[in-house]
C-alpha cells in the first residue's frame, strides 16, 4: 500500500467505516464498487486498448452508470487530450456528484497510465524502462516514481498502472520496450525502486502483468504461453515477490496470458495462493482491460460474461477494468442463480474499501476540491531528471576512437536515417504523443522535445551539420539512400540514426501489438547505414529503439555504435552529449543484443545446455552480452575476496576495489554473478545477483561490497520447493556477463536448506572509499 503512517485511533476508524458501509450495501451498490467506467471513448477516435472497439461502448453517461456509486473512473486524464487544469475541475465535479447524489456517497479511486511518465497531456514523458535497466540506477528511478506519483497526486489521481515487472524473454514480442531487462534480479531491483518512489506520495502503483505475460510463443502479443513450474517459480514470478514483499505494492494486474492452457485470470494458483497466502498480499488485484470478458471471448474457458465473471472473482480479481462488461448485470444474474457465494463479492469488496479507506476516500472530511493555482505537468525540475536518466541509459556499444567528437568545430557533420529528425522517435507506445495524439492529428505534443538532429546542431555550433533522411523506418523506400551516402561522402563524420517508430496493435515496429517475425531492423535502414560505411567516412551509428536488433556488420564496422532506447523528451540532448563527449556513456545492455535475426528467443539466463557445442552448427551467443558498455575512461578492479565458506541459507559476502584508471571522471556498473557449479537440477551458466552503479572522479578508488542473500542462490529443485542446496559455487565480478574479472568458489555447507520465503531478497550494496 502507499507508504503512510497513520495514528492506531485513525486506522481504527477507517476499519469500522469499510465494515459500516459493507453491511449497509445493496448486491447493486456492491457490484458498483468492483467496476471501472470509461468515459470520452470515441471509436473513431482510435483504439488505446486491445478488442476496445468490440468491448467498449460509446456514449457511457457517468450519472447513469454511476447511480450506484461506482469503483474506478478510468483514464479520466488519458484518453483524450484535455487541458490539466479543466480535467482537474472536472474530476473533482464527479466526486462531488458521487459524493453528493448517490445514497453511499463513496467517491470513485482514479487510475491513469504512468510508465513513462503520467500519460496525459502536456506531462513529462521520460525514458522507457529498457533504459532504466540501462542505467542500472534505482535510486534515480525511484527519484523518477515520486514525481511521477506526485503529478498524479495533484491531479486527484489516486492509482498509477505501472511498473512492467515482465521479464525479457523473446526480443521479437513487441512490449518489450515496456520491460526493464531479461534479467529477473535487475527487473525487481529497478521496479521495486519505481514502487516505493510512486507510492512515497500516497499514490497505489500497479504490477504487470502477473504473471508470464512476455513469454508468449512465437513473441506474439496475447498469445499462448508454454512454461514450466519452475521457470514460472524462479525467473518470472521473481519480481512480482520483491515488489509486494519488499516494496508493499497496493496493486497486482492479471497478466492476459494463459499457461500452459490456465488463463491467469481464472487462476485462483497464481492470484490467490501464491500472491495472497504465500507472499501475504493485502492491496486489490485489478484485471487488465476487459481480461474478465476475454475468458468467454477468447480463452473460450466460459460460457458467457456471467460464467467469466464468476471464474474470475473466484479465482482473486477484485476489480473488473476499464468497466463493468462481466462484474455488474451477468455476475449479479450468476448470484440470483447461486453459481457464485456473495461472500466472495464481499472479500473483493472489503479489499476495495479498505484501499479507499487508506487513501482517505472515507474519511469525513473527505474534499474532492482540486487545490488552487496552475498546473505545470512538465516543470523544470521534471524535464532535468528526464535528462539525467536519459545521459545515465545512453549506451556506448563499440567505438574505435572516434568518440567522442569534442567541439568538432570546422568540420562537416552529415545526420542521416529515418529517426534523425522525426520527434515520434523518441517516445515508446505508452507515452502519451504515441499512444493518443495520432488519434489527434493536428494537436501539439504539448511538451518540448528537439529532434536528435536539431540536438546535435545545438551541441556543434561551430561544425556545418546537414541532413538527408535517406529512408524511412519500415517502407522499404530505397529511393533517397544515394544522396545520403553522397551527403556522407563529402562529410568528415556521418551519424546515422537507425531505429524503430513506436505505436499500438500494428501502427509501429514496437509496442503493444507491434510484434516482429525477424530481429532485422526494420525496412532498408540496414542498407542505407551499408551505403554510408561503404563511402569510408568515420561513421557513427546510433539505434534508438525499443528492442536490440540484429545488425550484422555495424557492430564490426562502424566506427562507434550507440544504443538508446526511447529515451524520452530529453533524450536527443542527451545522445547528443554524449557523442560530443559532455556526458561520459555510462549505460549498460540490459537484454543481449542478438548475433543473427532468427536467434531468438535467446536469454543469457540458459544453462549449459543452451551454449555451443559440437552437436549443432549454431552458436546462440550474442553479439554482445547482457550488462555490457563502454566509457571514455577506463576502470581496473582489483582486491576481489569472497567468503570461502557459508552455511547453507546464510549470506555470501564479496568485495572488490574499482579504480577510475582514465583522465576523465565516469561511472562504473560492478556487477555480480553466481554460478552453481553441479545442482539437483539445470542451473544457468552465471546468474546476476548483485551490482552497483560507482561514480568516480580520475584517480579515485571505491571499495564496494555484496551481501548476496541465500534467496539468490536458491531455486526451485526436485521436489517443487525452493531450496539451497550445499556444494560449489562459483562467485565473480564482472564487467559484463561475459566478461569475467576474477571468480572465486564458496562452498556452502550443512544441509539443504528449505527456504521460508521470509529471507533477505535483494543483495546489500555498500560503497566505500578505498
Amino acid at each position: 500500500m502507499p507508504a503512510r503512517v497513520e495514528q492506531p485511533e485513525i486506522t481504527e476508524r477507517r476499519s469500522r467505516r469499510v465494515e459500516k458501509l459493507l453491511a449497509e450495501m445493496t448486491l447493486d451498490e456492491k457490484l458498483a464498487q468492483l467496476v471501472g467506467v470509461w468515459l470520452n471513448v470515441n471509436r473513431e477516435e482510435g483504439v488505446v486498448a486491445p478488442l476496445q472497439d468490440a468491448m467498449q461502448g460509446e456514449d457511457v453517461q457517468f450519472e447513469a452508470f454511476a447511480r450506484h456509486g461506482v469503483g474506478q473512473i478510468t483514464r479520466h486524464y488519458g484518453t483524450r487530450p484535455v487541458d490539466p487544469e479543466w480535467a482537474r475541475s472536472a474530476l473533482a465535479g464527479r466526486q462531488k456528484w458521487l459524493r453528493d447524489s448517490t445514497r453511499l456517497g463513496i467517491p470513485a479511486l482514479a487510475h491513469e497510465e504512468c510508465l513513462t511518465g503520467l500519460a496525459a497531456w502536456r506531462a513529462t514523458t521520460y525514458p522507457v524502462p529498457p533504459a532504466w535497466g540501462a542505467s542500472f540506477d534505482p535510486a534515480l528511478v525511484e527519484e523518477m516514481g515520486a514525481r511521477i506519483g506526485a503529478s498524479m497526486r495533484a491531479l486527484g489521481v489516486h492509482q498509477g498502472l505501472a511498473p512492467v515487472l515482465d521479464v525479457i524473454r523473446d526480443q521479437r514480442w513487441g512490449r518489450v520496450e515496456e520491460c526493464v531487462s531479461e534479467d529477473p534480479y535487475e527487473v525487481a531491483t529497478i521496479c521495486a525502486a519505481y514502487v516505493r518512489g510512486v507510492q512515497s506520495t500516497g499514490v497505489i502503483a500497479t504490477l504487470k502483468h502477473f504473471v508470464g505475460y512476455s513469454n508468449s510463443r512465437a513473441g506474439r502479443n496475447l498469445a499462448p504461453v508454454h512454461a514450466g513450474a519452475r521457470e514460472v517459480a524462479d525467473t518470472l514470478l521473481f519480481p512480482f515477490e520483491v515488489a509486494v514483499r519488499d516494496a508493499g505494492a497496493g496493486s497486482v494486474m492479471n497478466s492476459y496470458a494463459e499457461i500452459d492452457g490456465i488463463p491467469v485470470a481464472a487462476d485462483a494458483h497464481y492470484l490467490t495462493t501464491v500472491l495472497r497466502e504465500e507472499w501475504g498480499f493485502e492491496g486489490t488485484v485489478v484485471a487488465d482491460y476487459f481480461a474478465v470478458a476475454f475468458l468467454h471471448t477468447l480463452h473460450a474457458v466460459a460460457e458467457d460474461a456471467g460464467d467469466a465473471a464468476v471464474q474470475a472473482l473466484s479465482a482473486g480479481i477484485d476489480v473488473e477494468l476499464p468497466t463493468g462488461v462481466a462484474y455488474l448485470e451477468p455476475l449479479k444474474e450468476a448470484v440470483a442463480a447461486g453459481r457464485i457465494d456473495e461472500s466472495l463479492i464481499d472479500r473483493a469488496l472489503r479489499r476495495v474499501l479498505r484501499q479507499k479507506a487508506e487513501l482517505g476516500l472515507l474519511d469525513d472530511d473527505y474534499d474532492p476540491e482540486p487545490a488552487a493555482g496552475p498546473i505545470d505537468l512538465d516543470d523544470p525540475a521534471s524535464r532535468d531528471l528526464a535528462r539525467r536518466l536519459a545521459e545515465e541509459s545512453v549506451i556506448l556499444l563499440t567505438n574505435d576512437g572516434l568518440l567522442p567528437l569534442g567541439p568538432a568545430e570546422g568540420k562537416s557533420i552529415a545526420v542521416v536515417g529515418p529517426n534523425a529528425d522525426d520527434v515520434a522517435a523518441l517516445f515508446g507506445c505508452y507515452s502519451f504523443v504515441q499512444h493518443v495524439l495520432p488519434h489527434h492529428p493536428g494537436v501539439a505534443a504539448g511538451i518540448e522535445a528537439p529532434t536528435l538532429l536539431q540536438a546535435l546542431r545545438a551541441e556543434f555550433p561551430g561544425a556545418r551539420v546537414r541532413a538527408e533522411r535517406g529512408t524511412g523506418v519500415d517502407d522499404g523506400d530505397r529511393s533517397g539512400i544515394a544522396a545520403a551516402a553522397r551527403l556522407a561522402a563529402e562529410s568528415d563524420v556521418a551519424v546515422v540514426v537507425l531505429g524503430d517508430r513506436s505505436g499500438l496493435f500494428g501502427r509501429g515496429t514496437s509496442g503493444e501489438g507491434c510484434d516482429v517475425e525477424s530481429l532485422d531492423l526494420p525496412g532498408a535502414q540496414l542498407d542505407l547505414a551499408r551505403a554510408v560505411l561503404d563511402t569510408g567516412t568515420p561513421t557513427v551509428v546510433v539505434l534508438m529503439t525499443g528492442r536490440a536488433y540484429a545488425v550484422p556488420g555495424l557492430v564490426e564496422d562502424a566506427a562507434a555504435v550507440v544504443q538508446a532506447y526511447f529515451p524520452g523528451e530529453e533524450g536527443a540532448g542527451a545522445i547528443a552529449r554524449v557523442l560530443s563527449g559532455a556526458v561520459n556513456p555510462s549505460g549498460r545492455l540490459p537484454m543481449s543484443m542478438p548475433r543473427g535475426a532468427a536467434g531468438q528467443p535467446y536469454s543469457y539466463l540458459h544453462p549449459k545446455l543452451g551454449a555451443a557445442s559440437s552437436v549443432s552448427n549454431l552458436d546462440p551467443a550474442p553479439v554482445l552480452p547482457f550488462g555490457h558498455g563502454l566509457s571514455y575512461t577506463r576502470f581496473d578492479y582489483s582486491g576481489f575476496t569472497a567468503d570461502a565458506r557459508v552455511a547453507a541459507g546464510e549470506p555470501v559476502r564479496c568485495s572488490v576495489v574499482v579504480r577510475n584508471a582514465g583522465e576523465r571522471a565516469g561511472a562504473e556498473v560492478v556487477q555480480v554473478y553466481v554460478s552453481d557449479r553441479i545442482a539437483s537440477v539445470t542451473r544457468p551458466l552465471a546468474q546476476l545477483a548483485g551490482y552497483a552503479r560507482v561514480e568516480l572522479e580520475p584517480g579515485r578508488s571505491a571499495r564496494v561490497s555484496f551481501d548476496v542473500p541465500a534467496r539468490l542462490l536458491s531455486f526451485t529443485g526436485r521436489a517443487g520447493r525452493r531450496v539451497v542446496e550445499p556444494g560449489e559455487v562459483g562467485v565473480s565480478v564482472r564487467r559484463s556477463v561475459a566478461d569475467v574479472v576474477e571468480e572465486r568458489t564458496v562452498v556452502l555447507t550443512g544441509e539443504v536448506y528449505a527456504c521460508t520465503g521470509d529471507e533477505q531478497r535483494l543483495t546489500g550494496v555498500s560503497v566505500e572509499p578505498a
